[in-house]
């Protein structure tokens, strides 16, 4: 085992810097994680360049995989997980003492740890996982796969948030990976068509691969087929338009559930919120993806269905980069100077062509 690793540490907003440093040691609860592969989170972005974290420095990171291979001493005596272990890491740590906690409200912790904000995250070679948040996956799933466990069960927290049920009408703002897991998600359980709403037509692409039945890239185009409106839609885009959009695309009691974090105020026109009064439609908050037992139900199906092959995640795949490429990329992102969806960053491994 190294005594160093290479990381890329944010010590500022701006800020980055990939160096060498120390391999962290387990606690005797926890296990060392060689990362093999960690994803790029859209609120990474805005939290590596402009908002900070809550400490410096730190190493942000939060979508991973990777194999086990040290166990702290208590863990090593309880066999639930091994070396050489393929593991997915669920990012948020609860505290276990506040009262969502004790019914089982895992998402909505008042205090909470997270991986790459509040401790160290995988934009390194290594990092320590306690042993609640290691979820071991069968050893034949590619740890690609793997890494995007996170947004899958965002995804499908979300639609769990409504009453959505087969051959309703599902719309989706954003073609993001989450909006891409969504889609499925919506197919898997029966949605009789679903439209997806996205700016980028490279992306839209993306979302009839996902199982989309049309697509609409202007609002214009998406005003042309919403007829009566949607019984579910889905928001994962975050800006203000795409959320007002949201909200003027629901039927007649039909439901809005709003996974995209702002960052910017939200306003809704005068018309959007009467159309939401007079149709009498339900708004929903999605955040995080955790219920009971830890990491929950979200976490299991998202990793039965990816390892069956049944819910796709290789075509989501734009970027595969060591992490000497991550501040420049990052810059890249917040400029939207290139096109991406599911951005890894492969800290062990060479990437692969994409």
């Amino acid at each position: 085992m190294p005594e160093t690793m290479q990381a890329a540490v944010l010590h500022a907003p701006g800020d980055i810097r990939v160096e060498q440093v120390p391999v962290p040691e387990p606690g005797p609860d926890e296990a060392l994680v060689r990362v093999a592969a960690c994803g790029v989170c859209g609120s990474d972005i805005p939290r590596m360049l402009r908002a900070g974290a809550y400490r410096f420095p730190i190493i942000c990171g939060h979508e991973f995989s990777g194999h086990v291979v040290r166990l702290g001493d208590r863990l090593a005596t309880t066999k639930r997980v091994r070396e050489g272990d393929l593991v997915t890491v669920p990012p948020l740590i609860p505290c276990h003492a506040c009262a969502p906690c004790s019914q089982g409200q895992f998402s909505l912790c008042k205090d909470y740890g997270y991986f790459g904000s509040r401790r160290d995250g995988a934009y390194a070679q290594y990092v320590t996982v306690p042993a609640e948040n290691l979820m071991v996956l069968p050893a034949t799933l590619d740890p690609r796969a793997a890494a995007m466990l996170d947004p899958a069960a965002i995804a499908l927290h979300a639609l769990w948030r409504t009453k959505m049920r087969g051959g309703q009408r599902v719309a989706v703002v954003g073609a993001g990976p989450i909006g891409l897991f969504a889609v499925q998600w919506a197919r898997i359980a029966g949605a009789a068509e679903v439209l997806v709403i996205e700016l980028n037509e490279q992306k839209a692409a993306m979302a009839m691969e996902a199982g989309a039945t049309h697509t609409a890239t202007s609002a214009e185009a998406a005003a042309e087929v919403v007829g009566e409106g949607y019984d579910v839609v889905i928001e994962s885009a975050g800006a203000p338009a795409a959320i007002d959009q949201a909200v003027t695309l629901a039927a007649r009691h039909g439901e809005a559930v709003f996974i995209g974090i702002p960052h910017d105020p939200v306003v809704l026109p005068k018309s959007t919120f009467s159309a939401f009064l007079r149709r009498e439609v339900t708004l929903h908050g999605a955040w995080n993806s955790f219920s009971a037992p830890f990491p929950g139900a979200e976490w299991d199906v998202a990793a039965r269905t990816l390892a069956s092959g049944e819910l796709a995640w290789k075509f989501m795949i734009t970027h595969e980069l060591g992490l000497d490429a991550l501040p420049e990329t990052m810059v890249s992102l917040g400029e939207r100077s290139i096109v991406s969806s599911k951005v890894l960053f492969l800290p062990n491994d060479l990437p692969n062509e994409v």
